[in-house]
Order: structure tokens, then C-alpha cells, then sequence
């Protein structure tokens, strides 16, 4: 192997972790230090992101030398942003967080991602402990963004979020989020608290035997652009509502 490979190797080696699930694997790398800027204050985070794949090695140099015969980029992976002590602090806070191309990018008003990102990373810092999930294929709640946009489309026409992806063939929300419960199970064992006004995911990590303590709801961000949009969470997505059953509350 060349010299440049095997220092190559031998950093990232130390880097890569293993986690098998089903009959697949999924490989972690990290931790890394990741600056985020948050109202102007730079606070610290470990960042890590994970790739599913059909070969179950330890060889983690074979893994390394494949990656570039593999256009990545053209492909989805998730990671994950870790704050404090998260594996051995008492109460930790997360986030599974779905990605959203036009809200956390583009601060879209259309919807209230952008703002529930920006916010969970805050109250996780806050908190002094904790993790958010970024879930790279769940854009447009599981549908992608080409999908999601022809549903954007249909708003614009009188449909709500619901029937939009119904119409398109899809169901409400096809999210999975089994190998982000595979990764947090890697990471921390103790009780966590979740972000979230969704129920489903709350459903999700108990039903995978995740020890999770209760739910800190998230709803802010309120416009004339998608009020519509949060109230249909509530009244067709089963999302829990603010108090006063209005998400302005």
C-alpha cells in the first residue's frame, strides 16, 4: 500500500466504527469537532455521520479504498450532532430531526423546520447533554425532494399536506427511523428525552426498546405561510398541540 494510503488508514481506522444491523451494516465516523454558530455564540459539538451498507467488515481499510469508486454524493447519509457528555450524562436530550431542503437551507416559511433545528440545537446546548439526529432521507416526510416539491405544487391548489403526498401515491409519512435508533443505541444506553411534538417517534424508539424518559414539545415559528401546514400536523398527523390546542399558544 502506498505510504500515503496506510497514513490514510491508520487515522481513520480509529475513526470508524461498526454497527451491525439486520444483515447489513452501518459504519460511524467520528467524533469530530464541528463549530456551530448559534445567535452568535460558537458552541462546541461532536459531529458524526453514518453509511448503510450490504458488506458486514471489521476491514475497515477495504471500506475506505471502495468510497471512491462510489459517487456518495449522488446519494443520502445522515449524522449526527453530539453536545456534552451524551453517553454518560444522567438526562440527555434528542432531536430526530428530518431533513428539510427549503426550510433548514432556505429558511422557507412554509413550514417550521428551520426554526425547530435551529431552536433543538439551542435547547440541547442548554441542556448541557444531548444529540440531533439529521435524517437525510426523510425529506418531505419520506417521499424525497423532487416529490416534495410536486407537492408543494398541490398546496399551492388547495390540498394540504396530507393529501398532497396521498395524492401522489404516497401515504402521510413514511419515515423510518431504525438505524438512527441503531446509531443512538451505539452511543448512549441510558434514558433520553426527546424533541418532539410527534407521537410516531416517540412510538418509534420505545417500540425499539429505547429507555425514553418523555417528550419536550417544539412548536414555534407560526406564520401567515403555514399556519395551515402546523394545523394540519394536529389535526390529521396525530402531532400533540400546544398548549391551548393552537400551535400560536
Amino acid at each position: 500500500m502506498p505510504e500515503l494510503q496506510e497514513k490514510v488508514v491508520a487515522i481513520l481506522e480509529k475513526k470508524i466504527k461498526l454497527i451491525k444491523s439486520g444483515e447489513d451494516a452501518l459504519y460511524l465516523v467520528g467524533p469530530i469537532q464541528l463549530p456551530v454558530n448559534l445567535d452568535g455564540e460558537t458552541v462546541m459539538f461532536q459531529w458524526y455521520c453514518w453509511l448503510q451498507c450490504k458488506e458486514v467488515t471489521e476491514n475497515f481499510e477495504r471500506i475506505i479504498e471502495k468510497l471512491s469508486s462510489v459517487n456518495l454524493a449522488e446519494m443520502q447519509q445522515s449524522s449526527v450532532l453530539v453536545y456534552g457528555d451524551f453517553s454518560g450524562s444522567e438526562e440527555a436530550l434528542i432531536r430526530m430531526h428530518s431533513i428539510c431542503h427549503t426550510g433548514d437551507i432556505f429558511g422557507s416559511k412554509r413550514c417550521d423546520c428551520g426554526f425547530q433545528l435551529e431552536q433543538s440545537l439551542k435547547m440541547i446546548a442548554q441542556h448541557g447533554a444531548g444529540a440531533l439526529f439529521y435524517l437525510a432521507n426523510h425529506e418531505g416526510r419520506g417521499i424525497g425532494l423532487f416529490s416534495k416539491a410536486m407537492a408543494y405544487v398541490l398546496q399551492e391548489n388547495g390540498f394540504d399536506t396530507v393529501e398532497a403526498n396521498l395524492g401522489l401515491g404516497f401515504v402521510d409519512d413514511s419515515r423510518n427511523y431504525a438505524d438512527a435508533i441503531e446509531v443512538l443505541r451505539s452511543l448512549r444506553s441510558k434514558t433520553v428525552k426527546l424533541i418532539t411534538n410527534n407521537p410516531k417517534k416517540l412510538d418509534a424508539l420505545k417500540n425499539a426498546g429505547m429507555d425514553v424518559s418523555g417528550r419536550t414539545p417544539l412548536w414555534g415559528s407560526v406564520s401567515e405561510y403555514n399556519e395551515k401546514y402546523l394545523q394540519t400536523k394536529i389535526d390529521r398527523s396525530g402531532h400533540l398541540a400546544a398548549v391551548g390546542g393552537c400551535p400560536n399558544d
